[in-house]
């Protein structure tokens, strides 16, 4: 019985986890440029209690074999990079990839960020910068003067100058991509870093190679599904009281079993 303990056990600490996530998916449902995340499952090793192929004679063999699981073990997080919802705000500094890719931006500490998050302002240098402040990179500086902003799918940026005819280029928008996305590293504040397991960004421009384009007035909405997430928190719950259950009845047998009298 102290097997079916020790199993059911790494059951219940498995589905914990996964109420964690999903909870984390749940918190995040309005959070712009969001991305869901799943976990992966794999079961542990076995206890062969007797091996397939046994001879049980000279001419004959056992042919399955006897193998009791000890339970099982989260095998990974997966970050899913499915497209969010789009909707309107009218904003011209808010951005939205339509499409493959990622805005760079820079930190206090000369590392480069990733995020989908295209909620943009302008810091008082006339820079370009997330919600914390953090600048695009390459930097695009909006002249104090600028009397509107105009960002075509491609990143080209371009502005109107008071007493000009034709508008004014600032800066180009770059976007970049990973072989392996769900290799980014999580930072929190909707960031990534590059990691080994992600690959070297590739940089390119935005509506050719692959890239996504760029839609101006438009954010990007989490990929999480409500309905999704609840189906998945029920099945958690009932897979966690399930494990309990089989805590219980192992339990109970053990002391059915230390109570018997001859």
């Amino acid at each position: 019985m102290i097997r079916a303990l020790w199993t059911a056990a790494t059951g219940m600490q498995a589905k914990q986890l996964d109420l964690d996530v999903i909870a984390n998916n749940l918190a995040n449902v309005n959070t712009t440029g969001f991305k869901k995340s799943r976990v992966d499952f794999q079961d542990l090793m076995y206890q062969v209690i007797r091996f397939k192929g046994t001879p049980t004679s000279p001419e004959t063999q056992v042919p399955s074999g006897i193998e009791v699981g000890l339970g099982v073990r989260p095998a990974a997080i997966q970050k899913i990079f499915s497209q969010g919802d789009i909707y309107e705000t009218g904003n011209p500094l808010d951005l939205v990839i339509e499409g493959d890719g990622f805005f760079q931006v820079l930190l206090p500490d000369g590392t480069v960020a990733y995020t989908r998050d295209g909620s943009f302002k302008l810091d008082a240098q006339g820079r370009m910068v997330t919600n914390d402040g953090f600048p695009l990179e390459p930097p695009i500086t909006i002249p104090q003067e600028a009397e509107s902003i105009t960002i075509a799918q491609d990143g080209t940026v371009t502005v109107k100058m008071p007493g000009e005819t034709e508008p004014q280029e600032v800066g180009v928008i770059e976007l970049v991509r990973f072989v392996n996305p769900a290799g980014l590293l999580s930072i929190g504040r909707n960031l990534y870093v590059a990691t080994a397991a992600s690959g070297d960004p590739q940089v390119g421009t935005p509506g050719f190679g692959g890239f996504g384009t760029l839609a101006q007035g438009f954010l990007e909405t989490s990929n999480v599904q409500i309905v999704e997430e609840m189906v998945r928190m029920i099945s958690a719950q009932r897979a966690y009281e399930i494990n309990a259950k089989a805590v219980t009845t192992a339990d109970e047998m053990m002391s059915i079993t230390n109570n018997m009298k001859r």
